[in-house]
């Protein structure tokens, strides 16, 4: 029988793999192997590991206790944002308390144009409703209005505001004012790719 190119190249690539078998078979232990075998420094060793989980697991009770008071106080926080079942009627609201700021016997601001800002998404987490408001006013008018806006429950700020020259026979200068209110996230409408 003649051996062909194909069979020597196979001889000699099997040849080392057979040699190899060979030796690890007549080599190898006939005994079992003892598994995880003890070690002298295995157990102290798993005693410091004990402690670690239990201090760990010590923890764990007072970490429930601090995410309860946390969640107990993000729920009263939360009971200030603006309720609307939409953003229209968030902006409403929010419309309808700068207004009543507004007509405060203290402040008396007369409200010129309104201009209503778009919904917004603020901190991942909320949305975000604005209104701007021109006016003219004196300074203790502006004081008092920017007071009674920060007593308020409702979480909202002022994120604008540009004040012009005052007037000097009558003391009232321009107030142009961007007020800001949060609500829940899902008023913020979806954004919607476009359809290139």
């Amino acid at each position: 029988m003649k051996l062909t190119d194909r069979d020597r190249r196979a001889l000699l690539l099997l040849a080392p793999l057979l040699l190899t078998l060979g030796y690890w078979a007549l080599t190898r232990e006939k005994g079992t192997a003892v598994v995880g075998a003890a070690d002298v420094n295995s157990i102290p060793l798993a005693e410091k590991r004990l402690q670690r989980l239990r201090q760990i697991a010590a923890t764990v009770s007072g970490k429930q206790q601090v995410l309860q008071q946390v969640s107990t106080e993000l729920a009263s926080r939360e009971k200030n944002l603006i309720q609307a079942e939409t953003a229209a009627q968030a902006q409403a609201q929010l419309l309808q308390i700068i207004r009543k700021l507004a007509k405060a016997p203290d402040t008396a601001i007369d409200l010129r144009n309104t201009e209503i800002g778009k919904v917004q998404t603020y901190a991942d987490k909320y949305g975000e409703v604005a209104v701007a408001v021109n006016f003219e006013a004196r300074v203790e008018q502006l004081v008092n209005f920017l007071t009674d806006l920060t007593a308020q429950k409702e979480l909202i700020g002022t994120t604008d505001l540009h004040i012009g020259t005052a007037n000097p026979k009558s003391k009232l200068m321009p107030v142009r004012i961007t007020i800001s209110a949060l609500v829940r996230k899902e008023l913020v409408p979806d954004k919607k790719g476009s359809g290139f």
